[in-house]
């Protein structure tokens, strides 16, 4: 049996309805103790590069682009390795995504979402 897949902010409270609850972020969201953020993991390899994250804080008109070069990242194989674990997880638990990304639908949470549901 598997769960759904949710996206939460770090910022918003944990609940029991969360299930699993993994940071997809590759920094640890500012003012979140990790007590509170009661994460079951961290999808560290499935986030953006350094490089790609600072490109796109750079150039916020450039998601379109930004889209475009997460999703060949996401290729990688250590990449598609954490999308494994959190596909595992998955597999048993609701997975409730959690991003410290004030605009999540203009985000890589989206794009991760989408790769996640499609198991490639």
């Amino acid at each position: 049996m598997s769960g759904d897949y949710r996206v939460k902010r770090a910022y918003d409270a944990p609940s029991k309805a969360d299930g699993k609850r993994v940071l997809v972020d590759r920094l640890w969201p500012r003012g979140v103790r990790k007590e509170e953020a009661e994460l079951d993991e961290w999808a560290k390899d499935a986030t953006p590069s350094n490089e790609l994250r600072k490109w796109y804080h750079e150039n916020p008109d450039g998601y379109p682009v930004f889209v475009e070069r997460y999703d060949a990242e996401l290729e990688g194989e250590p990449q598609r390795k954490a999308m494994e674990q959190v596909r595992a997880l998955h597999a048993e638990h609701t997975v409730t995504l959690v991003t410290a990304a004030k605009d999540v639908e203009s985000s890589h949470v989206p794009v991760l979402l989408r790769r996640l549901e499609e198991g490639a």
